[in-house]
């Protein structure tokens, strides 16, 4: 009987690896995650694109095909869906693992209290230069990549999180270790109304409002792809489409004068961000997210139950202007940083007979 159990439990771990396209990518990031696979874990790929895979590791690996042409978000949500562990590790096509990443972001999430750990997104050609951080949602709507700040491109990796810097209020898409049923409470997975650029900071309001705690982990690393490989720029009209949904998704549980107020602001500065050809499209897609208005009735009404429920639980409920949203509690003496190979590559995969 122990022995059928053994073979039916469910894995505490799923790595999911979402690939929109870039196949080459997502063998980088496989062979990675082969070479320093944790115990007691499954790998799911989900694919936006056709793969054949070449060296047959089908045993090894879960692949699931989402609809041709599917976004980052869409792929995340499907390997979400077709995890089984408690825990669920997204890391996209093109991010590397490095040795005993899951580790303790594994041991943070023993706590109830922790919905999602936030590891470091390091550069590959200098482990001690974080590139990744997390994400931010501003009081007026906009997504706010956390390494993105002086204070943190100063730092390095050890130093983490650098005094006096804004912390994360959730891991950024690509990105990130979450309790499966955190997952949830925004409905299936990540809302796909807000595109792959706004996703995660839409995702990271839920948390705040949830009351569950988000922990920046510096022992945890991950290799961020280079620039020229990362999260593309939006086309201006998408992005105004999107940060306007994220502003009108985010204010349940916000002080709303203030929120508007630094709206305003924040659709100035987007403005001439954009400028000079970009303006007039991201104001057009602003102007269309607005005349959506009645699609948020129904996210203001989930919020306000993540609010409640948080209540009941005895959790408080943080509205995004709280600063810190995150708490480091337990103390890393003792604790080695994760161990880099030096120069050696990660093995290639072998291809079965």
């Amino acid at each position: 009987m122990s022995d059928t159990f053994d073979l039916v439990r469910s894995p505490r771990l799923s790595i999911v690896i979402p690939t929109p396209a870039d196949t080459a990518a997502m063998e980088e990031t496989l062979v990675s995650v082969l070479e320093h696979r944790p115990d007691d874990c499954e790998i799911v790929v989900s694919l936006g694109c056709e793969y054949a895979d070449p060296w047959n590791i089908r045993e090894e690996v879960r692949f699931v095909q989402a609809p041709a042409g599917s976004t980052l978000v869409g792929c995340v949500n499907l390997g979400v869906a077709a995890s089984e562990g408690e825990v669920v590790h997204v890391l996209a096509a093109g991010w590397r693992a490095t040795e005993g990443w899951t580790d303790r972001p594994m041991e943070r999430l023993e706590d109830e209290d922790v919905g999602a750990v936030v590891p470091l997104g390091v550069a590959g050609d200098d482990r001690d230069h974080v590139v990744s951080a997390g994400v931010r949602c501003a009081v007026g709507g906009r997504r706010i990549d956390v390494a993105a700040d002086t204070r943190w491109r100063r730092a390095k990796a050890a130093e983490c999180p650098p005094a006096g810097a804004k912390v994360p209020q959730g891991p950024v898409l690509e990105a990130g270790f979450w309790r499966s049923d955190v997952l949830n409470l925004a409905g299936r997975g990540f809302t796909t109304v807000c595109g792959d650029a706004t996703a995660d900071a839409d995702m990271a309001i839920t948390l705040s409002r949830s009351g569950l705690r988000v922990v920046l982990e510096p022992y945890s690393h991950v290799i961020a792809p280079s620039a020229t490989s990362g999260r593309a720029r939006s086309r201006s009209f998408a992005a105004g489409l999107h940060a306007e949904r994220l502003f009108w998704r985010s204010v349940a549980g916000s002080s709303f004068l203030p929120a508007l107020v630094m709206h305003i602001l924040e659709v100035v500065r987007h403005a001439v961000a954009r400028a000079p050809l970009g303006t007039l499209p991201m104001l057009v897609g602003r102007m269309v997210a607005v005349l959506q208005f009645g699609s948020y009735v129904s996210r203001y009404l989930q919020l306000r139950e993540v609010i409640g429920q948080a209540a009941d639980s005895g959790r408080v409920p943080q509205s995004i202007e709280d600063r810190q949203t995150i708490r480091i509690d337990d103390s890393h003496t003792g604790v080695g940083r994760p161990r880099h190979r030096g120069s050696r590559e990660a093995a290639p995969l072998r291809k079965s007979a």
